[in-house]
């Protein structure tokens, strides 16, 4: 059984979470099964987490495919992909799983249905611990896609914070059988700062939320020069929460964020200035997509067409492992560079 599957060491680069959702998602891509060994090798905690788990039985459920051995703690795992067909789902996220998460996993395997998909999320956090935040993909990754032709819409019900979740979220995925290419180049000049600075009312006469939101839009008028809107919000949340994400646009295309959640014990001012002042470093820098967004992006430049290019301000080992997952998928190679302070990743396509 194990000579037809793509075999994936999951201990490789990064050697989390990460290899595990993207190694599945283009499973279902391709149709290849894949087989997955020492699921987190090297972290303290070895084999899958409940947050694995939980996007790896969506996909599963969606692709009408099989997840063998998908267990907590398993350090390997069979994934034999099914097809996907548009329609209604409904998930639901034990404990605060990361939603945005979900939707990485899930955006890229279903990019080329047949049909629209609708996807209920029930539970899970819209801001979780070493995952995107629902904001960051909502004005930047979602943004972005849209401009290569390919649509998703998020409606959030209700928000969750770690450690409980409790969220209620929904996508609207749009498939496409054609993508335009990634340019992003040239930095360009800035034409928005924008963001949003959420926290849960059990934190509301702390003033939480305003606290985060003055901190970063100070650190960004003093370096930038430029005075950000950023909205202010208080939410139900099943337990005391909070999050800021900032988000630019330049009049080249680019889109950069940056986000960060509340901690406690950690004062609110220096959560929103944390998260300014590292969307002050990529702007800075003149990189085109910063660190994180770089890892998220790679798998759509493979699959657009004609010639991509982006230009983060680092090579991360995130990075390095999605370049490598989709060459052994894909059979396509990357071109990365160092150009002065960046990096230059492109990829050319028929």
């Amino acid at each position: 059984m194990n000579s037809d599957f793509v075999k994936i060491d999951g201990s490789f680069g990064e050697g989390g979470g990460s290899i595990l959702r993207l190694s599945c998602a283009l499973s279902v891509l391709t149709k290849k099964p894949v087989r997955i060994f020492n699921i987190r090798k090297n972290r303290p905690k070895q084999g899958l987490r409940a947050q694995h788990l939980a996007g790896l039985q969506a996909l599963a459920e969606i692709s009408n495919g099989t997840l063998e051995n998908g267990k907590i703690g398993a350090t390997e795992i069979f994934f034999i992909p099914g097809n996907v067909s548009g329609g209604s789902y409904k998930i639901r996220i034990g404990t605060a799983g990361s939603i945005g998460l979900i939707l990485q996993i899930l955006q890229l395997a279903c990019i080329r249905v047949t049909g629209p998909i609708e996807v209920q999320i029930e539970g899970g956090a819209t801001f979780g611990l070493w995952a995107p935040t629902l904001p960051f993909l909502e004005h930047v990754l979602i943004p972005q896609l849209k401009s290569i032709g390919y649509e998703i819409e998020v409606k959030v019900l209700k928000h969750g914070f770690y450690p409980k979740g409790g969220a209620r979220v929904s996508f609207q995925i749009n498939p496409v059988a054609r993508l335009q290419p990634i340019k992003l180049e040239n930095f360009g000049k800035i034409s928005e700062i924008g963001g949003i600075s959420i926290a849960s009312f059990h934190l509301k006469n702390r003033d939480v939320a305003k606290r985060q939101l003055k901190a970063a839009k100070n650190v960004i008028r003093k370096k930038l020069g430029i005075n950000p809107w950023i909205d202010e919000e208080y939410v139900e949340a099943l337990n005391p929460g909070s999050g800021i994400c900032l988000w630019l646009k330049t009049n080249s295309g680019v889109i950069l964020g940056s986000d960060i959640i509340g901690e406690r014990g950690k004062p609110s001012e220096k959560i929103g200035s944390e998260c300014a002042r590292y969307l002050c470093e990529i702007v800075q820098a003149k990189a085109t997509v910063d660190k994180f967004f770089s890892d998220q992006i790679i798998p759509f430049m493979a699959l657009a067409s004609g010639m991509s290019v982006i230009k983060p301000n680092e090579l991360t080992n995130h990075t390095k492992t999605n370049i490598w997952l989709i060459e052994k998928f894909l059979e396509k190679e990357f071109d990365v560079r160092s150009i002065d302070s960046l990096y230059e990743i492109t990829i050319k396509n028929k």
